[in-house]
């Protein structure tokens, strides 16, 4: 059998990425910053922001350029990535804690909503949506889920449209699954059961 490939290891930037911008210039959406700076231990299940839920692997001071930083090592399985970040800099750079259950039922409340459709150009929602999805929000990746609900699986949707609808479920059923200590597969039947669809995709 052939051997897996090693794991990718990056080291966040200390500095968070700008949100893209919309029109005057205003950030589309920025990602919902914890009320106060939080304390994360090994083995902790986590979101960041661009990359969706992980879990710390460990935390160790590294001397990085000359300069010693203590880093929490966040590994992501689906893409046996390893991320680093600075403790000090993980408020600023949008990791927290998975969400809070009463957070995470407004979530999956607003997938029984209505959507709400701008009329603009497609491209121009696409770039909000991916914002929203990179936000690391649970409760923003819930108005993309539900706002693209509608067209799940007609043949009158584009690819691109079920490329970002799929990238928001799989968000949030990787967020539901560390939550209720489950496998992603059982989460993501959860969230199609209150969205009412059936998962057309080819098994993997």
């Amino acid at each position: 059998m052939a051997k897996a490939p090693p794991a990718a290891v990056k080291t966040a930037p200390t500095r968070p990425q700008a949100a893209p911008r919309g029109e005057g210039g205003k950030p589309m959406v920025a990602a919902r910053a914890p009320a106060k700076a939080e304390k994360f231990a090994v083995d902790d299940y986590v979101v960041y922001p661009t990359h969706g839920v992980g879990k710390v692997e460990r935390i160790a001071t590294e001397e990085i350029a000359g300069h010693k930083l203590e880093l929490i090592h966040i590994t992501f399985e689906e893409n046996r990535m390893t991320l680093r970040v600075p403790v000090a800099k993980a408020r600023s750079a949008g990791l927290r804690k998975l969400a809070t259950r009463k957070l995470f039922d407004e979530a999956l409340a607003m997938l029984k909503g209505r959507a709400r459709i701008k009329r603009t150009m497609w491209s121009r929602r696409a770039q909000e949506y991916e914002a929203k999805i990179n936000s690391g929000d649970p409760l923003a990746v819930a108005e993309v889920v539900r706002d693209l609900r509608r067209n799940a699986g007609q043949p009158d949707q584009s690819f691109s449209e079920r490329q970002i609808f799929e990238a928001a479920l799989d968000r949030l059923a990787a967020e539901l699954a560390a939550l209720d200590k489950t496998d992603k597969p059982a989460a993501l039947a959860k969230l199609l059961a209150i969205l009412d669809l059936t998962d057309t995709r080819p098994p993997l």
